[in-house]
């Protein structure tokens, strides 16, 4: 079931810190420079809007709570106390076995800072590795180095965190075959529960548009690139991680949870500057910069934009983000959300991609083949639009 029909209040938190130390080539994230960023006003503005939310939605037991951005970690330890204890006087209510995720960033990770985070609640901290070669690292604009990411991890773990997470990419500007080979296996030698690994993708207003546009961007050829994803789904499996998502691998029972609520389109508080919410078919996008946010927020809820969402809409993003998962989509997970069969709903679809072999039935469950793996995006693009509104 999930949380429309039963009137149960969201259970998962994101919440957006949206400063850097600087801005990397690749990023369209809503994020900004830390320095002379009004910090403190923010985590009071954010303090504000929890509290505003609440009001308006009260919260039940909390599952997980997300905290991205930006780099999250780039709060001085004072502030980051303070954050902490700000998400746990307005949710206070836990579940005994919360997932409390954290984005970091290697280099801005030390011993005291991750005490702040164990002792405000946080279990799981995700890094942003990307790759595991210096003269990559700074092609991409990232600050950090390897050497940085070894004690990152060290740290975290003399601080009683285990549950930890990194980020790998693949197709990035001169990366080659053998370097991602290379950085998977260093990733796999860190043993670690999780790993993320996705591919780049150039978006606009970002360095690498400009200079993508310019023919200025040495990109893999996308035979390479389609190499890369093969060798990294053969080398995680080899190792005993399970693809439980086009971009995730874990160890069995240790998915990240707070990202199955997305791909299951189940209901999530979303806090922050341009952090988006989705609460009983009702999905929210909050005030982007920093200052506005923070104005916005002493006035009322700070949202740029507010939307109900349509059954039709709801029943697409069910099938988009559900094929994501290696679990695929269950159709009484569906019926039991919208009341329909699957194939009432979304037969030819459905019939056209079996037929093509890039999705697989199993009793009521729909997923991607291995074949559907590697065109995802043609999968998810076939059930977008398709329905007409009653």
């Amino acid at each position: 079931m999930t949380a429309h029909n039963n009137g149960r209040p969201p259970e998962a938190v994101y919440i957006h810190i949206p400063f850097c130390t600087n801005k990397c080539f690749y990023c369209d994230f809503n994020s900004y420079v830390l320095k002379d960023q009004p910090v403190m006003d923010y985590l009071h503005a954010l303090d504000r809007e929890m509290e505003l939310t609440v009001q308006q939605t009260p919260p039940g037991v909390i599952k997980t709570i997300f905290v991205g951005g930006g780099t999250p970690t780039v709060l001085k330890p004072d502030e980051m106390a303070y954050f902490l204890a700000s998400v746990r006087r307005h949710f206070p209510q836990w579940d005994d076995n919360i997932e409390f995720s954290m984005e970091a960033n290697p280099g801005t990770t030390d011993i005291e800072k991750l005490k702040v985070m164990k002792e405000g609640g946080v279990n799981r901290v995700s890094f942003g590795v990307q790759a595991f070669q210096n003269e990559l690292l700074s092609g991409i604009g990232r600050i950090h180095n390897v050497d940085d990411v070894y004690r990152s991890l060290e740290n975290a773990r003399s601080v009683g965190l285990n549950n930890l997470s990194v980020d790998l990419m693949f197709g990035l500007p001169n990366q080659t075959v053998d370097m991602l080979r290379e950085s998977v296996r260093k990733a796999l030698e860190l043993d670690l529960p999780h790993y993320s690994i996705y591919s780049l993708k150039v978006e606009e207003n970002t360095l690498f548009h400009t200079l993508f546009n310019k023919n200025k961007l040495p990109l893999p050829s996308e035979e390479d690139e389609l190499e890369m994803y093969l060798l990294l789904m053969s080398e995680m499996e080899k190792a005993g991680y399970i693809q439980y998502e086009i971009s995730n691998f874990a160890k069995p029972g240790m998915e990240s949870r707070h990202n199955i609520t997305y791909w299951r389109n189940q209901d999530y508080y979303g806090l922050g500057a341009g952090a988006h919410g989705y609460v009983k078919r009702q999905r929210h996008i909050n005030i982007k910069g920093v200052n506005p946010y923070n104005e916005a927020s002493g006035n009322g809820l700070p949202r740029l934009d507010s939307f109900e969402v349509t059954e039709q809409e709801a029943m697409e993003d069910f099938m988009m983000v559900g094929l994501r998962m290696r679990a695929g989509v269950s159709g009484s997970a569906f019926q039991a959300q919208f009341g329909k069969t699957l194939e009432e709903i979304f037969g030819a679809p459905l019939h056209k991609l079996l037929h093509a072999g890039l999705l697989e039935q199993e009793g009521g469950t729909y997923r991607l083949s291995k074949q559907g793996i590697l065109f995802g995006n043609d999968v998810f693009g076939e059930f977008v639009g398709l329905l007409t509104e009653v």
